[in-house]
């Protein structure tokens, strides 16, 4: 495949990789409730319905995550919510209210993901940010992006990853993964993953 490929064959191709999972990422503006894979992990940003089931003092209440990633709640005071599942971070708030609520029942529900974002910027149709609902690999963030625009280098995309070790950079040659070679490169992004497009 050459580097100069159009919109619609990477939505097409970004279908037939990703399957049903484009569906939910192309969609404009995310339910009010989110349909969450048990492992999701809460990102800063991200929205979350908590309360406790039948307690008047403490009913299901909407709270942002903090940019690093926390929220306050009453009785306990401030939570570690990012990097857990909803059910862990349900498990850790009935295990401190259980000091003050006997038998407490805690609802945590996810509404929104938009602490859930990848970045794709450079030589595409729409650079900027995606939010990911609940999970999109390169090929589906090039096609939301619009495909490679005519000055576009696709078989040198690189991602950019954030870890606790550093940055690392992950190759993506689009003509191979194209042609169903080395499907391993197209990775599921993580939130807060830069996909460059020279």
């Amino acid at each position: 495949m050459g580097d100069r490929m159009g919109a619609g064959r990477f939505a097409l191709l970004a279908m037939l990789a990703g399957g049903a999972a484009a569906a939910p990422a192309l969609a404009a503006d995310p339910p009010t409730l989110v349909a969450t894979q048990t492992d999701y992990k809460i990102h800063a940003g991200d929205q979350l319905l908590v309360g406790v089931y039948d307690d008047p003092k403490m009913p299901p209440t909407t709270v942002t995550v903090t940019p690093d990633g926390k929220f306050s709640f009453p009785l306990i005071g401030v939570l570690v919510a990012g990097g857990k599942t909803p059910d862990q971070l349900r498990v850790e708030m009935e295990t401190k209210l259980r000091k003050f609520v006997a038998e407490p029942v805690v609802t945590v529900t996810l509404t929104d993901v938009k602490g859930n974002v990848a970045y794709v910027i450079g030589q595409v149709t729409k650079p900027g940010a995606i939010v990911m609902n609940p999970a999109v690999n390169v090929l589906q963030a090039l096609s939301i992006a619009g495909g490679g625009n005519p000055y576009a280098k696709l078989d040198s995309i690189i991602v950019i990853r954030n870890s606790v070790a550093g940055q690392r950079v992950l190759n993506f040659r689009y003509g191979q993964v194209a042609s169903g070679k080395n499907l391993e490169q197209n990775v599921q992004l993580e939130g807060g993953d830069v996909v460059v497009v020279p």
